[in-house]
């Protein structure tokens, strides 16, 4: 029986052979089953990484926000400064 197991793993081509690969449970990418409470420190830091990455792309935006207000603003006020020019003509 073993004989016969070895002969039949023997034919397989090595690279067919290599390209199996088994996955244990967990490893799949599927949340825990115990949900945040049985968060390991590597799902924590990641989190915590991801967050912070949020935050910073958020702060990018918000700081162009306030740049195009910002400039926005200053047309504004030429404009208004333009027409209280041509109004005391």
């Amino acid at each position: 029986m073993l004989s016969s197991v070895a002969r039949v793993a023997l034919r397989r081509s090595p690279a067919r052979l290599a390209s199996i690969r088994c996955y244990s449970e967990g490893a799949t990418g599927a949340p825990r089953p115990g949900g945040e409470k049985s968060a390991d420190t590597f799902t924590k830091r990641e989190k915590a990484q991801e967050d912070l990455y949020v935050r910073q792309v958020e702060a990018q935006k918000l700081k162009a926000l306030r740049e195009a207000l910002k400039k926005q603003r200053e047309h504004l006020d030429d404009i208004e400064a333009h027409l209280d020019a041509l109004e005391k003509k």
